[in-house]
């Protein structure tokens, strides 16, 4: 793989990080760079004059708070010890037999990366290290070495904060200070901990994110060489060794203990986070597509594990040993090649299976469900009375139009002669696109080329719905169509404003949908904005709003799905390859029991998109945004997929939405995109060979929305450890968060919210336990000593028990539900955003941040602490979580910022539009700069789309979601950061006395019935 140094970036450009850019619309409207505000004949910064003479102004937040403000009246008794960013020492190194992988390995990970377009692949074993410049042909063959060359140590951005001539420690001490008050439970703690902490001292989740993010800009990420990933939210390009890239595949540990007492001993679930369909970032080599033919990809014969880099060839490349069951299969004599005397095959270097850790293979008919076609869309839209009043129809129908074609419209759908125009979509080449309304009826939409106008058909029986139209005509190409499709979406608000039926018919609709996509398999969109109460599957307003808090048994019913109808419905659908995906207005905060309607999303592989609090036109832009990256995004239905491990582990538990008929069977995925992210649990049946590596496979068979069918192959290995003291040095962080909160999302609705934080809570305790035990032993027993791969770890856990999927207290049945299943279905960058928003002060941003920096890379600022005591009088902030994005605005904010970023004349609060979704295209330095920022950040962003919310201060109501997203403060029931720590320093010290009583289940009973790695662990020491 090489890379090319890009030219000179415009800065009002989009950001010049070469990375992938969204499947989004954006403006391409850009202005030369205005003079800068800073040299006007003003202050220096935005805050008002009566600031700067008593607050100094911080340097683009490179301080964490204001000088001394934790001072004076909390009276800190002790401070917390330094904190060492760095690991433990380097273990002794043993000599190990020939790993299972052929591969020589150099040293990429030195060279820098430029960020330039993708180039010729550096392959494993070859002679010269990547490149920026193109190269004529693949390096050849080498002798093989050790797929682990480098010895284990701190992370390469880690370096950069050490000190000089200091020694490794082992872990991040926490001077605790004596012992705090605690509450029932163990969830609080007294206010004495604010006393003995300095917050600004313990680990910083935003440092942790902006330092690798700033090493990854001029450097890849070799998959074999480093023993830990980059953090999931730091954007880098992977060079795939034969290892898959982290992107598709984390482990939680990277050094298996090699026997299960030894992984029980760490707390740490053993487990695999996956995003099969991950974007890839620019300079990349793309995944390569293998066909093989009518034989299709060679496999182990017992264990059906397929072709990949780590198999062992042998008897002159007659046989084929497995990496994963060590079973010995013959060759195919059409896959047959010789081998060297080393034993590798002579035509290795022509093998992308047997060089790249990821890899497609076309599959022949046998791997058919039924005929592969190109993906259909089915657009079912609500067109019920609320969905039109309330502008959500209108909404949809133009996000729809935008989706299809992009921000061109009808204006130029014909020319003059009436003759439709001749231009392309944005619907994924060789895909089709299908129209239908419900409300008390179901109406078909013809928008064939053959017809001079869209034509409605009615089908009225809800008992035994049926498609009107067969799929020929019902699913048409959109460019071919586009008049009728245009004139059809501008017309169905207007058609549907005097007919208004108050509840629409959901369930007859979603059969009826069903049935148009029976033959061919694809991807409903559906529009929802009332509580289908009419009709076969009329739902009731299960959830009243009563009660104090939804810890008892009687909230958790809400949470789960008790209508036959929907779950005969969901079966369905897997069965016939038709994932969907909801879009779902409550009416006026309403209830709409996602919990039954979100399910049908849930086990297909879907996901609800939920608006809470619809407003038109405010939430018309993300509405827009988020159709057309459900649209566009690389995805595939009718899917399988099934993970496989090294002799001496077991598949224990998968977590994600998906559809699994029993305990060992493939999972079944009706619909699969690039944002879907699942996890499997692993546990010891025997014992592993620390001489050997351990290997895991995940394999997805899916249909692309081409047409074709593929098994996407993604293969991990590890290396196995005889101790737990060495495996424990190599934990990813993202993976272990992952797991733990999706397995915790997997148990609401099956027991209380209360218990499953217990569960949270004494599994944190467990892991920070264990490595103390196995790892630390010089730290007096006041101090809390945090691993160091795992440092922000209880923060991470903090933001899930106080995210609104498991929070105490009480919240809307519709809106926890759905948080559940986001978390369940998130990737690992996703996730760790949720958890833990990113921050950013817009009013002292450096003149040169949100512009293209020497390299051609975006400058970002510095995120600060989600923390109310960051937040400065007269400031102006940005709060991304990945689901929403918030710009606070405090009261006494400069009229030169908000002329600044809002445009002349927008001086004051009062004077900006609260509907504001986007900021508006100036020629301002600072409008420009925050515009930037906003579109790196919305590359980063999963599924949700990228829509400015205004929240200002003592205005709008979104100010109590800003309090909310500061997870380090204390809320209402829920701990702050130093609490949090308090606690878990308490509950540590009691698990090494042996005076703890766990809450849990008996381990045994646990790995027998496979529940999950997570309580599993719990009890067990």
């Amino acid at each position: 793989m090489s890379f090319n140094v890009t030219g000179a970036i415009s800065p009002f450009a989009s950001p010049a990080d070469e990375r992938p850019k969204p499947n989004r619309q954006q403006s391409q409207l850009r202005y030369p760079v205005a003079p800068s505000p800073y040299e006007r004949q003003a202050p220096d910064s935005y805050f008002p004059p009566i600031q700067q003479s008593t607050t100094p102004q911080p340097q683009i937040m490179q301080q964490y708070g204001q000088p001394g403000q934790h001072d004076g009246a909390g009276g800190l008794a002790q401070q917390m010890s330094q904190m060492n960013l760095d690991g433990s020492a380097p273990a002794p190194s043993r000599k190990k037999k020939d790993r299972h992988a052929y591969h020589q390995l150099e040293q990429p990970a030195a060279q820098p990366y430029d960020g330039g377009q993708g180039g010729q692949q550096y392959l494993n074993g070859g002679s010269r290290q990547p490149s920026r410049g193109p190269s004529p042909a693949p390096p050849a063959w080498q002798q093989p070495s050790q797929p682990w060359q480098n010895q284990p140590g701190p992370q390469p951005w880690q370096s950069q904060q050490m000190p000089q001539n200091q020694a490794p420690s082992r872990g991040t001490p926490i001077a605790m200070g004596g012992q705090m008050g605690q509450q029932a439970g163990g969830m609080q703690t007294g206010a004495g901990a604010q006393a003995r902490v300095n917050p600004d001292q313990i680990p910083s989740v935003p440092l942790s994110r902006d330092t690798p993010a700033e090493y990854y800009k001029t450097r890849i990420y070799p998959t074999m060489e480093q023993h830990l990933p980059p953090p999931a939210t730091t954007p880098f390009a992977a060079y795939d060794q034969g290892s898959a890239s982290p992107k598709y595949a984390r482990l939680t540990l990277n050094c298996i203990p090699h026997a299960h007492d030894q992984m029980v001993s760490t707390g740490l679930p053993l487990g695999l986070v996956l995003q099969p369909l991950a974007k890839q970032a620019d300079g990349e080599q793309a995944i390569p597509v293998l066909d093989f033919g009518e034989v299709g990809p060679p496999r182990c014969r017992r264990c059906r594990a397929y072709i990949n880099p780590f198999m062992v060839f042998s008897n002159g490349g007659n046989r084929m040993t497995c990496n994963l069951c060590t079973h010995v299969s013959e060759v195919a004599s059409e896959y047959f090649a010789p081998t060297d005397p080393s034993g590798v095959r002579v035509d290795r270097a022509n093998r992308p299976e047997l060089l790249l850790g990821t890899c497609e293979f076309l599959v022949p008919k046998e791997y058919w469900s039924k005929p592969p076609v190109p993906m259909r869309y089915l657009f079912l839209l609500d067109v019920s009375a609320e969905a039109y009043s309330r502008g959500f129809l209108q909404g949809v129908c133009d996000g729809i139009l935008r989706a299809i074609y992009g921000e061109e419209e009808a204006e130029d759908a014909e020319d003059v002669d009436g003759e439709t125009a001749a231009k392309p979509s944005m619907v994924p080449a060789g895909a089709r696109v299908g129209f239908m309304t419900f409300d008390r009826e179901i109406h078909f939409y013809d928008v064939s080329a053959g017809t001079p106008a869209p034509q409605e058909l009615v089908v009225s029986d809800l008992d035994d719905p049926f498609a009107a139209i067969s799929p020929d005509r019902l699913f048409v190409d959109a460019a071919e169509c586009r008049s009728n499709i245009i004139s059809l979406l501008k017309r169905i608000p207007e058609m549907f404003a005097s007919i208004q039926y108050p509840a629409p018919v959901l369930l007859p609709s979603l059969h009826a949908a069903l049935a148009a996509l029976d033959i061919s398999g694809g991807k409903i969109i559906c529009s929802l904005a009332a509580l289908p109460t009419f009709g076969p599957g009329a739902l009731t307003a299960r959830d009243k709003g009563q009660g104090q808090n939804d810890d008892g048994d009687a909230s958790k019913e809400f949470l789960k799905t008790e209508h036959h109808g929907y779950k005969k419905c969901q079966a369905d659908m897997v069965k016939a390859g038709v994932g969907i995906d909801f879009f779902v207005a409550a009416p006026m905060g309403g209830y709409l029991d996602i919990a039954t309607i979100g399910f049908v999303a849930e086990k297909t592989g879907g996901e609800t998109y939920y608006y809470p609090n619809w407003s038109y036109p405010r939430d018309c832009l993300r509405l827009e945004k988020e159709l057309s990256h459900t649209l566009r995004r690389e995805q595939g239905y009718a899917a399988l997929m099934k993970v496989r491990c090294s002799n001496g582990l077991q598949v224990a538990h998968y977590s994600g939405n998906f559809t699994q008929h029993t305990f060992g069977a493939d999972l079944e995925l009706a619909s699969i995109t690039q944002d879907s992210g699942m996890s499997v649990t692993f546990t010891h049946d025997g014992k592993l060979e620390p001489k050997l590596d351990a290997h895991f496979q995940a394999a997805l068979l899916y249909t692309t929305t081409s047409g074709e069918r593929r098994v996407r192959c993604i293969n991990v290995v590890a290396s196995v450890s005889d101790n737990a003291r060495e495996s424990m040095r190599f934990v990813d962080q993202d993976a272990v968060v992952s797991v733990m909160a999706k397995e915790c999302a997997s148990k609401v609705g099956e027991r209380n919210l209360k218990d499953i934080r217990q569960l949270l809570q004494d599994k944190t305790i467990d892991i920070l336990a264990g490595y103390r035990k196995n790892v630390v032993d010089m730290h007096p027993s006041g101090q809390l000593v945090l691993p160091e791969n795992l440092k922000e770890f209880a923060m991470y856990m903090l933001g899930l028990v106080r995210s609104r999927a498991l929070k105490a207290g009480r919240e809307p049945s519709d809106r926890r539900i759905q948080e559940v299943r986001m978390i369940k279905g998130m990737g690992p960058a996703e996730l760790s955003l949720y958890l833990y928003p990113r921050v950013i002060a817009v009013h002292t941003l450096d003149p040169t941040e949100g512009f293209a920096d020497d390299n051609g890379h975006l400058k970002m600022p510095h995120a600060i602490r989600a923390s109310f005591s960051q937040v400065e009088e007269g400031g102006a902030y940005l709060v991304d979580n990945g689901q929403i994005l918030l710009l606070w605005l405090h009261a006494q904010v400069s009229p030169n910022l908000l002329e600044d970023l809002f445009g002349e004349g927008m001086n004051s609060l009062q004077a900006l539009d609260p509907n504001l979704a986007a900021l508006p295209i100036l020629e301002t330095h600072l409008n420009a700069q925050v515009r930037n920022i906003l579109l790196h950040m919305e590359e980063q962003r999963g599924s949700k789309g990228l829509a400015i919310q205004l929240a200002r201060q003592a205005l709008d109501g979104a100010e109590f979601e800003f309090a909310r997203l500061l997870y380090e403060d204390r809320n209402n029931d829920a701990s702050s950061y130093v609490d949090w720590l308090v606690m878990l320093h308490r509950g540590v010290g009691t698990e090494l006395s042996g005076q703890r009583a766990k809450s849990g289940e008996d381990v045994t009973q646990t790995i027998t019935n496979t529940i999950s790695s997570i309580t599993g662990s719990i009890g067990l020491h």
